[in-house]
This record gives structure tokens, sequence and C-alpha cells, in this order.
């Protein structure tokens, strides 16, 4: 399964369109990451609006490819969570222990985004 990466600024969007099987998400995590590393983008933002659910399996996916994303120096935001997903993640107790921020669309990903990378430039 090809899931486009695109390159908005500094950062990288995904959009997951359909549920993937372990095997894919697996497969995308690493290709996230390697296009972080090429690209050098400073933000991630992974577009979840498409799913209907989230097993626990994706939820600690999201969770490693955020911390590691981190590590390579690029924030994630999470955008487009339905209700249903953010209700199974905290009945998984997922909702503590994920590091990851949200955003309600797109937009307004880009811009915790942007005010993120802003914050850090000025405390430099």
């Amino acid at each position: 399964m090809e899931i486009p990466l695109l390159k908005i600024e500094d950062f990288l969007v995904v959009s997951l369109q359909t549920e993937l099987s372990d095997r894919e998400i697996v497969e995308l995590r690493e290709e996230i990451l390697d296009k972080i590393k090429k690209t050098g983008a400073r933000g991630l933002i992974v577009d979840i609006t498409a799913l209907k659910l989230i097993d626990s399996f994706m939820a600690k996916s999201l969770s490693s490819i955020a911390d590691t994303a981190t590590l390579l120096g690029a924030k994630t935001v999470v955008v487009g969570m339905q209700p249903a997903v953010a209700l199974t993640l905290v009945e998984l107790g997922l909702r503590i222990k994920w590091k990851i921020h949200t955003a309600l669309n797109l937009e307004r990903g880009i811009n915790l985004l942007r005010k993120a990378l802003r914050s850090e430039t000025e405390a430099l």
C-alpha cells in the first residue's frame, strides 16, 4: 500500500485513508522516519480523519513514531481524531501514555507546529 508523505513548509504530512494491517503500519513507520531524516523535517502531522477506529497496535505505533520522530528533531501532531477513536484510546488506557499533541484538523495542526517551533527558536 502506497501512502503519500507530503512536505509542507518544514513539516511532513501523512494522511491515513484506510485501516492498515500491522505489517503496513510497521512499513509506514520506517518510511516516515526515513523521510524525516532525508528531508530534515521539523514537524510531522498524521491525519487520521478517515479512521473510524484504532486498535492498540496502531495506537502504540503512533506513539512509537512520535517518540522516534522527536529523537530525530521533529515534533508530532495527530489531527482529525474521531470521538469514537478518542473514547477507544481512553478505554484502552493509552490516554496518559501518549506524548503526542493532537489538533482538530490539519489547519490547526500546522498552526500548533508553527507555534511550537517558534517558541523553540525564541528559547535559543
